[in-house]
Formats: structure tokens, sequence, C-alpha cells
């Protein structure tokens, strides 16, 4: 395993041991809205400082980029940034439902080149490292062969902070449901990518999603095989927030048909 990578599983292990400490009381946990149906809390924070300190103690002159807001000041002119989501999954944390991650990633320069997706509930730990393959609990995992939209079963996450696109992501989804095989919302981004990396899921898509919900995802899904774009065909989607991913057969046809409802209002 990649050294840095090495310290990411590490870094995410870490995490997810206060996680599930913090899941037996749940009721007791200091909670924060930052937005709209966005939750932050006293687990998020901890979760995030156990990580930023595990890769910068190995690490000290790299960047960071988190989601609770941790900055390293000596990383300003790295060309290596931790991209970091300490509990993908707050909402469904925070109500028992046992589908949440913790999402680490490194950019190098302008590529993703390492990623740990870390599920605590079933210890299932997806890594990947760029031009060696992804990996479940050191298993070589590969996308599903699924060719057909009829045979192919969707996942998406809902809108839940701007609501600007909303009849075009209603349309696009009327349109999935009618043409696959079902439609799944599990509700933390970097597993649905997870699962779409080792054949669970045949295709993804949601928008406005942040840089650390896509990161480590967008890599297994990759290094698996499969295709991940925006919603335009592009790879500005750390960027965008904007994501379609899966099998090559089934991205390509959901890429026209999310396409078709782009201009919707």
């Amino acid at each position: 395993m990649h050294p840095m990578l090495n310290t990411a599983v590490r870094a995410a292990r870490r995490a997810a041991s206060i996680i599930q400490r913090a899941s037996d009381s749940i009721e007791h946990l200091r909670v924060e809205r930052k937005g709209h149906n966005e939750f932050v809390t006293e687990v998020d924070r901890a979760a995030e400082k156990v990580i930023v300190e595990t890769i910068l103690d190995a690490y000290p002159t790299h960047a960071i980029l988190a989601e609770e807001g941790a900055l390293n000041p000596k990383g300003a002119d790295s060309d290596f940034e931790w991209i970091i989501d300490p509990l993908d999954g707050t909402t469904n944390f925070l109500h028992g439902v046992p589908q949440y991650c913790v999402s680490i990633a490194l950019r190098h320069r302008d590529q993703i080149t390492q990623a740990v997706v870390y599920d605590p509930n079933r210890n299932d730990l997806f890594t990947a490292t760029r031009g060696v393959g992804a990996f479940l609990n050191d298993r070589r995992i590969r996308v599903a062969k699924t060719r057909e939209m009829a045979d192919a079963l969707l996942c998406t996450g809902f809108p839940y902070r701007e609501f600007g696109k909303i009849d075009a992501y209603t349309n696009m989804f009327k349109d999935f449901m009618q043409k696959s095989a079902g439609i799944r919302r599990p509700g933390a981004a970097a597993l649905d990518l997870a699962y779409v990396a080792c054949g669970r899921f045949d295709g993804f898509w949601e928008l406005g999603l942040a840089p650390w919900d896509i990161a480590a995802g967008s890599l297994l899904v990759l290094e698996a095989g499969g295709l991940i774009t925006d919603l335009n065909g592009e790879s500005d989607y750390l960027e965008t927030g904007n994501l379609l991913a899966g099998t090559p057969k089934v991205f390509g046809q959901m890429l026209p048909i999310v396409q078709t409802h782009l201009g919707d209002r």
C-alpha cells in the first residue's frame, strides 16, 4: 500500500472509532445547523480533528480542505491537498441509520491520487491509488458488467441545499425511474460512489455536491473501470458539484437523459 494511502487509512480508522463510540449516545450530542438540511455535530469536528492530526503528523506541509473548516497554514503553497469529509451522512448518523462513512482523498496538483472511503458499520474499507486500482478490504473491485439501462440499479441523492434545478432533477428522476430496474437514495454520496465502484450500483447522479463529497469516491469509480463526469460530460465535477457516474455502458445511456433535462427550470 502506498505510504500516503496507508496514512489515510490510519486516519479514517481513528475517526471511525470516535464516530462509532458516539453512535451509542446520539441523543446527548450537540447538534448545530449549518444551513438548510445541513447539520454538524461535535462528532464531525472531533473526527475531523483526529484525521487532520494524523495526516499532518506524517506530512506537516500538506494543504487541507475539510468540510468542517480545518486548514494548515504551512500548506498554503503545497502541491498536495487532502480533501476530507469526516462524517459523510451526518443526517443518517443522527437518526441512527447505519449508512455513513469517513471519506479522505489526496489531490496532487490537479489529480486525485489516493482515496479512502471507510464504512465503520460494515467494516468496509474502500481504497484506491491512481494507476494501481480500487480495492474493498484488499480485494480488487470492478464496476458491474451491466450493459442495459433496463437492468441497471441506479442511485441518487435528492437536492437538499440548492433547489434552483429542482425541476430538472425531478424530470431526470422520473425518466430514470421508468427506464431502469430501480433507484435508491441511501444518503451518503461517498458511499454511493464506492458502491458503484464495487458493482452494487450501476449508476449514480446528484447535483450540488461539495468536493469532499466527491473526491475519494470519484477515484474509486475510475480505478474500478467506471466513468465519471459532470452533467455536461466534462471532468470538472469537483468544481461544479454536479456528478454522473456509472458502468461504461450504463453511463453512456444516462448522460443523454441528464442532458435532455439540464435546461428545465
